[in-house]
């Protein structure tokens, strides 16, 4: 059990409740109500799956670098709790049950995992040569909506406006978090030659760019709520969500960034949650649908 707990440390299994809740919350529009409970089970192992893949990849990748970094020595990789050959195993076993998902699902889905996989992986290695890493990360999670609509419907139909609009929302929204986040690193970001938002522009800028990205993720959310003829719930949820990211905003600052993994995790966990609760509502109560 201890080697279990090590290994979901490793890829920060807690963080799934970032994208999961929109690949929940696509799969309830698509299906109208609840979706079956084998597409619904098959979605949540593409999902979790996928994050867990790369997440472990990620630590490969980077575990040289996490080694010198202060703030990232003690991760499992670098610390010697988990070995590379552990981690590498990890990456295929995920890999492999995120493929068999996506082909259980449909044949769409199956063939769009492998290219998914090539985004994913990519990510890593962004920071090496482009501070629009944060982007690219949000393109990661953004893709987890759009592949629930395809396990529900199996094609692009005429209602795909919809989700293509909660996936630009979560592109924005994980992009303007992560500047947040790695505004923790610049310093050591500018000294190894890393690329990112904060390490570039500074963390002002950093800073003010995510208020503007969360900004559009407002803009996107009633976008997409008029777009799938959403109502009450929806906005209801919209306006909580909203004023927990003013909250996350408020706590961080250049001068004090002592409280980010407080705005980076546990706000935009309850953001996540806060919109699928209310699009659930919203579905099934008021018989909202795309």
């Amino acid at each position: 059990m201890s080697d279990v707990a090590t290994y979901l440390r490793l890829v920060k299994f807690g963080h799934s409740v970032f994208a999961l809740p929109f690949a929940l919350a696509a799969a309830w529009l698509a299906s109208g109500g609840v979706p079956s409970l084998r597409v619904l089970a098959l979605v949540v192992v593409c999902a979790v799956a996928a994050r867990t893949a790369a997440m472990a990849f990620n630590r490969l990748v980077d575990r040289g670098i996490d080694a010198e970094n202060p703030r990232t020595s003690g991760r499992e990789l670098p610390a010697g709790d988990v070995s590379t050959r552990g981690a590498g195993l990890l990456v295929l076993v995920s890999s492999a049950a995120f493929v068999g998902a996506a082909f259980a699902l449909n044949a769409l889905c199956g063939w769009l995992s492998l290219p998914v996989l090539v985004v994913l992986f990519g990510y890593s290695y962004t920071k090496r040569f482009t501070w629009l890493t944060h982007a690219v990360l949000g393109l990661s999670l953004a893709i987890a909506p759009l592949g629930a609509w395809l396990a529900v419907t199996g094609s692009v139909s005429s209602g795909f406006q919809a989700p293509l609009l909660l996936a630009l929302a979560v592109l924005v929204w994980v992009a303007g978090f992560d500047l947040i986040y790695a505004c923790q690193d610049f310093e050591f970001d500018r000294a190894h030659a890393l690329h990112s938002v904060p390490a570039r522009f500074g963390v002002p800028r950093a800073l003010s760019t995510s208020r503007v990205l969360h900004a559009l993720f407002a803009v996107l959310l009633v976008g997409f709520g008029i777009s799938a003829g959403l109502g009450g719930f929806w906005y209801g949820a919209v306006l909580v969500a909203l004023a927990l990211l003013v909250w996350q905003h408020g706590i961080v600052s250049p001068k004090d960034l002592s409280r980010v993994n407080l705005a980076f995790f546990t706000l935009n966990g309850w953001v996540s949650v806060l919109l699928f609760i209310g699009l659930v509502l919203d579905v099934s109560l008021r018989g909202g649908g795309a």
